[in-house]
């Protein structure tokens, strides 16, 4: 194989290789609505997607007591699950990994879902022997905090130079830029790619097919 320009790649999940920001965004104002909070605008319920959950709610609801955190969690769980069959991968997804992986790339993801929630994301999508490693919000600290990337660097030997992160949202961005690594912005999950721009991403892509060929040609 010719040498890799990145031979490390970690993607997020939620907006970035399955379509799931809008089931996430409208669970989290159908439960801010059953606890009579006021009900997030679909834009800011969106912003918070691939945070941890502190930091969610703390965005999505500010003027929900801590103390009720457990109920509201509850609430979002029950209506997630709802549309749950209904969230899928992008277009492409399986066969860019695939791709990926006959190139002899290490994979990773790092998310804003608990290990039990990508777990059971990795399992019904069947992706889970394309990941060599993973993080999650409830396992370190959440983005944008480095720490998912400088520990899949440690686990992995690789050093930053090696990786590229790729996501949909200032928080994978902001993430990948606190760690020193390189990062794609991807413009089709939870923030606008217009926003994206502000992180100086090595690129910046309208779907799975223009990331894949981007990754082609130059990871």
């Amino acid at each position: 194989m010719p040498n890799k320009r990145y031979p490390f790649i970690v993607f997020d999940w939620d907006g970035t290789l399955m379509d799931s920001t809008a089931g996430i965004a409208l669970a989290i104002q159908e439960a801010a609505r059953d606890m009579g909070l006021p009900v997030p605008t679909r834009e800011a319920a969106s912003h918070v997607i691939g945070l941890g959950l502190q930091d969610s709610l703390r965005g999505a609801v500010p003027s929900l007591p801590v103390e009720r955190y457990k109920d509201f969690v509850e609430l979002y769980r029950k209506h997630f699950h709802t549309q749950q069959e209904e969230m899928v991968l992008f277009e492409g997804v399986p066969e860019m990994l695939e791709e990926l992986r006959s190139r002899e790339h290490r994979l990773a993801v790092a998310t804003g879902k608990s290990r039990r929630g990508l777990d059971h994301a990795l399992q019904v999508t069947g992706l889970g022997a394309y990941f060599a490693s993973s993080r999650c919000a409830d396992e370190t600290n959440s983005k944008p905090h480095p720490a998912m990337l400088l520990e899949l660097m440690q686990e992995s030997g690789h050093q930053p130079r090696d990786l590229l992160m790729i996501g949909d949202t200032s928080h994978d961005l902001g993430m990948a830029k606190a760690a020193g690594v390189d990062a794609v912005a991807v413009g089709y999950g939870a923030h606008p790619l217009a926003s994206l721009g502000a992180w100086q991403p090595r690129a910046s892509v309208n779907n799975v097919e223009e990331l894949r060929q981007w990754l082609t040609k130059n990871a």
